[in-house]
């Protein structure tokens, strides 16, 4: 089965099992549903988890290639998410996404060893950029200041 990029998201890949696994958390139940749409567009499979807790209780958690996480959620944040997932020491690169961060969030997330704090509402094609060079293993630092 292949998706279709469309709008110039490049070159759909097709949607296999073998496909990268990105895992999504966001309270955001419109924002899980476009993220996942979007990433499968790009060819990778996609998991969407309406907060930390979910995703950390869920098989799936030690299955995912990437995990893109929302900064401020309720109960349970995305730097507490962070900060579980490497106690656990699952190997999951994240890229954090947040339309309300600080300046001092973005900044604890990476020295943390988030890969990307993207700012919603965030471009496709940044996106695809981020997701291809985590996923594909190039270098995903650049963006560091």
């Amino acid at each position: 089965m292949t998706r279709s990029g469309g709008g110039g998201h490049g070159q759909a890949q097709p949607l296999t099992a073998e496909a990268p696994l990105v895992a999504i958390v966001d309270d955001d139940a419109s924002v899980r549903r476009s993220t996942s749409r979007l990433i499968r567009s790009f060819g990778y499979r996609a998991e969407a988890f309406a907060s930390g807790e979910e995703f950390l209780t869920s098989p799936l958690a030690g299955q995912s290639a990437c995990l893109v996480l929302d900064v401020r959620m309720p109960d349970m944040d995305g730097l507490d998410v962070q900060r579980l997932v490497t106690g656990r020491h699952l190997d999951i690169p994240v890229v954090f996404i947040s339309g309300r961060a600080s300046d001092d969030e973005d900044r604890r997330a990476r020295s943390a060893g988030a890969i990307d704090f993207l700012r919603k509402p965030i471009a496709t094609a940044t996106l695809l950029e981020v997701l291809r060079k985590v996923l594909q293993g190039g270098d995903v630092h650049e963006n560091d200041a």
